[in-house]
């Protein structure tokens, strides 16, 4: 056996009512928080609350949108001697929050240390203790050790990466997922199945991460079918849970050509990054089927084909059949295409032309070319 590591967040909290930890373990890190939240700051005031009453002074930040440059920036000022950051809501919260308890302490422009578009530099100094709760199902964002960060001036989105970066403590109460609106639960669940699929068949995997992602995505592809038919607690834990193990596969083996592209999409358009990699997935995994050399990789590609096949009723489905009936369930269900997500031709050839850069790339099971790129992509409307 190869060997390899596993790196996560310092202690995970799962299952329904870990949030009512939260307030407690949070005051053990410092009493002066920051407190990261979605636009709607009374969604966090059960948690503010609380804080209070353990004796913090709590700051509240609004992320009203996916993060980039400008809004870390207000963060950062927003923290104004915070001794710990909490982050509540979903991945756009949650990577905020990261990159906002990295920089503050940061001497050095954020531009050093991003990704592609700057130095990369590793921080100079130790983040802030950082805990990430989750409110949707779906980056598996609090156990990774990177933020995707917006870069208007280069319409792009790229990771700020630093190995200290993982949160001190990761809270994952599948009850704060509850009643999540069906659009978010769809696009958001099909991110997390993807963050299951592409590190089990990337040239990375582990028997760690293989262990993890085996069990996930059948799951995954059955708890999000039963929420789109009805709201359902256990279908709520089972993504909650699958969205946990995409954080920690992705963390420890690597993605694909779906997250690849999916960064410079996302830049080039601000359209949504759950729904272009749930757009993106079934016409990626094709286009990595054809184009699959290694026995090993085919092996995988079609095991993931007969889960998804299964899950459908088809579980001696081909590839490609399996790929379309995902493709053709998901738009059925209410994921846009591409197109109507504002992704169009231009943006289409730029992000592949893109991606090659990408870290997400670089464990892909295949190698694409910019026309097979170009080609999923057209595939995916």
């Amino acid at each position: 056996m190869a060997p390899f590591a596993l790196a996560t967040a310092t202690a995970i909290l799962f299952g329904r009512g870990q949030a009512g930890h939260a307030a407690a373990r949070v005051a053990d890190m410092g009493g002066r928080v920051l407190l990261v939240h979605g636009r709607d700051a009374r969604r966090a005031s059960w948690l503010a609350d609380a804080l209070a009453a353990q004796g913090c002074a709590v700051t509240g930040f609004a992320v009203p949108r996916e993060p980039d440059i400008p809004l870390v920036q207000d963060g950062i000022l927003a923290a104004n001697g915070a001794q710990v950051v909490v982050a509540l809501g979903g991945g756009a919260v949650i990577d905020t929050g990261k990159a906002v308890a990295a920089l503050v302490p940061a001497t050095r422009p954020m531009l050093d240390h991003l990704e592609v578009v700057g130095r990369g530099l590793p921080l100079d100094h130790p983040p802030l203790p950082f805990v990430a709760i989750p409110t949707t199902a779906g980056t598996g964002a609090e156990v990774t050790r990177n933020a995707v960060i917006g870069v208007p001036d280069h319409r792009r989105k790229v990771s700020l990466r630093d190995a200290r970066m993982l949160p001190r403590l990761a809270i994952v109460d599948p009850a704060l997922t509850d009643g999540c609106p069906r659009a978010v639960t769809l696009a958001s669940g099909l991110d997390a199945i993807t963050q299951v699929v592409e590190p089990y068949v990337c040239t990375r995997a582990n028997p760690l991460t293989d262990a993890l992602c085996r069990e996930a995505i059948p799951r995954g592809i059955v708890a999000i079918r039963r929420l789109m038919e009805a709201e359902d607690p256990a279908a709520r834990d089972d993504m909650a849970w699958v969205s946990l193990c995409g954080g920690l596969a992705l963390a420890n083996a690597g993605l694909g050509a779906v997250h690849g592209l999916a960064g410079p999409l996302g830049g080039l358009t601000g359209a949504a990054h759950g729904a272009i990699c749930g757009a993106l997935l079934p016409h990626v995994l094709a286009a990595n089927r054809r184009a699959a050399a290694d026995p090993a990789i085919i092996a995988r590609l079609d095991q993931v084909a007969h889960w998804i096949g299964a899950a459908f009723g088809r579980p001696h489905a081909s590839a490609p059949e399996a790929a379309r009936a995902l493709a053709d369930w998901s738009h059925a269900a209410g994921l846009p295409a591409l197109s109507a997500l504002g992704i169009g031709p231009e943006a289409q050839a730029a992000a592949a032309e893109a991606a090659a850069a990408s870290s997400s790339m670089k464990a892909n099971p295949a190698a694409l070319t910019t026309a097979d790129l170009r080609r999923a992509m057209e595939d995916a409307g």
